[in-house]
């Protein structure tokens, strides 16, 4: 399917490759399923010998494509969050990140909204979230466009890197995935952990 998507991409002018880039970065909030990061990274590879002014461009553009996606969700979330959890009808978003989500941003709040683009899996659910628990709309747009801006350094610089070469692309971003599922789910298992023991020694088990 990469190879695809790059021979499709390859052929079309480089506003249209602009404009799928920019589309696919406001609808990963939306649609978590979107395999947005990698056609940011091949969008950045066709360009990659255009020069540092499209690095830049492509960086901006995503960011802010990215926040609004975010923001978009963010008021989904103030305005029928509650009724929406009741339906049950986020298919796309499991019960377990919704649940993991909301704990979170109980303890982290802001801080998660900044780190929320290197969470994989959760990246719809913190949008969502934000809006539910109602934090100010100019900080959280702030913050979601630091995070869309610090990750997107990283994914357009991969993609003038490693060229049309996505194979190696794929195989970075899943094993970056699974290692940062693997370390959250080592958190969650420690602070559990941590907690039963705080508990015992209160009763003094």
């Amino acid at each position: 399917m990469l190879h695809e998507i790059l021979s499709y991409m390859s052929q079309v002018d480089i506003t249209v490759i602009y404009l799928i880039v920019i589309s696919f970065a406001f609808i990963e909030n939306i649609f978590p399923p979107s395999p947005s990061d990698v056609i940011v990274i091949i969008g950045a590879s066709l360009i990659a010998n255009q020069g540092a002014a499209n690095f830049i461009s492509m960086l901006i553009l995503t960011s802010l494509a990215s926040s609004a996606g975010f923001m978009l969700m963010y008021w989904v979330g103030k305005k029928f969050g509650q009724k929406i959890l009741r339906s049950h009808r986020l298919k796309f978003i499991s019960e377990e990140n919704l649940e993991t989500t909301n704990k979170w941003f109980m303890k982290y709040g802001y801080a998660l909204i900044l780190a929320n683009r290197f969470l994989p899996g959760t990246r719809s659910a913190i949008s969502f979230f934000t809006g539910i628990h109602e934090l100010s709309f100019g900080k959280t747009f702030l913050f979601a466009t630091i995070s869309a801006f610090l990750w997107n350094v990283f994914i357009i610089w991969l993609g003038f890197a490693l060229g049309q070469n996505v194979e190696i692309i794929d195989h970075y971003l899943k094993t970056y995935s699974s290692t940062v599922i693997l370390i959250t789910l080592l958190l969650i298992v420690f602070w559990i952990l941590k907690k039963i023991v705080k508990k015992r020694k209160t009763l003094g088990l």
